[in-house]
């Protein structure tokens, strides 16, 4: 699985042209057409139908997730983003349900799989600040691991904006540096290949 830009035609393009690297590392191939993946209703995204992509040289197949999305979860990024802001707030899970409209044991769920995750999660977005150089400019301190992420993110955001211009939403940002598995059952590929690409500057094109 990897995560694409929002604009499907975009990706479409890439993908037949031969624009999109694989995600595999040390495979150095490029993705071509290879059907898609199952339709499923996301909330806050609307009906999705990733595309599927195959590599050229490993021959390894991808489903192309798009980055308002992350792997196994009904809602948009940005929904659980929301959420997450909230708990760094000190919000309870009821409250943010009622803000995010959606089932309280939802919420319940998407907590505390983030604190049990934050560790992994910190070290794939600090790995991705030590690329930006002096473009990052690290947020205070928390030993709250849900606020750290959300700080962290949004230092991100902003350090990755000076250097592709526009601007991302941060939970989407989220998404990306974590290949989607944000809330993952065992969180992101802590180590795993991640440079500013083209994929990447296609990911951004997605806009806030």
């Amino acid at each position: 699985m990897m995560t694409v830009g929002l604009d499907g035609a975009a990706v479409e393009n890439d993908l037949r042209s031969g624009l999109l690297d694989c995600p595999e590392f040390g495979c150095g191939g490029v993705l071509g057409p290879w059907g898609s993946a199952r339709e499923r209703l996301v909330r806050g995204a609307g009906r999705l139908l990733p595309r599927r992509g195959r590599c050229r040289g490993c021959g390894r197949t991808q489903v192309l997730l798009p980055a308002s999305v992350l792997l196994r979860r009904a809602d948009a990024v940005t929904v659980i983003g929301i959420a997450l802001l909230a708990k760094a707030s000190g919000a309870g899970h009821r409250p943010i349900a009622e803000l995010v409209k959606v089932p309280s044991s939802t919420v319940r769920g998407w907590l505390r799989r983030i604190v049990t995750v934050a560790d992994r999660v910190l070290a794939v977005l600090a790995a991705v600040a030590a690329q930006l150089g002096t473009e990052f400019v690290p947020p205070s301190p928390t030993a709250d691991r849900v606020a750290a992420v959300a700080e962290l993110l949004g230092a991100l955001s902003v350090a990755m904006a000076r250097r592709l211009g526009g601007s991302c939403s941060p939970w989407r940002l989220a998404a990306v540096l974590t290949g989607g598995r944000l809330l993952a059952p065992t969180g992101p590929e802590v180590g795993s290949r991640w440079a500013l690409g083209r994929n990447t500057n296609s990911l951004w094109a997605a806009g806030p």
